[in-house]
């Protein structure tokens, strides 16, 4: 589907773990502004919407569900992605700095 829309798929990375984690945090902080919640869009819907995230955090964390984090890039006419051929996916540079001893 991408390829046919012009885009080529670089790199793909699972979110899982960390989706679960991030839904922990939603339903902790619904839980701390319960009131406002309420107040906001009713009892019912902040049930629900409590519910739906811990619900969803304990399929993240047994594997049930699964979330991708996608990277594509239109390589246009010329068919070059203007990417490295090998990147680096991780936050650190390339060659670690090092300090003269």
């Amino acid at each position: 589907m991408a390829q046919a829309a012009g885009f080529e798929v670089r790199h793909v990375e699972s979110l899982r773990e960390h989706y679960g984690q991030t839904l922990r945090a939603w339903v902790t902080n619904l839980e701390a502004s319960w009131d406002e919640a309420i107040a906001e869009v009713g009892e019912a819907r902040a049930r629900i919407w409590r519910l739906y995230m811990a619900g969803s955090a304990l399929n993240f964390e047994a594997n049930r569900t699964q979330i991708h984090q996608v990277l594509a890039v239109n390589t246009g006419s010329s068919g070059h992605s203007g990417l490295d051929a090998r990147p680096s996916w991780d936050r650190r540079p390339l060659v670690a700095e090092r300090s003269a001893p």
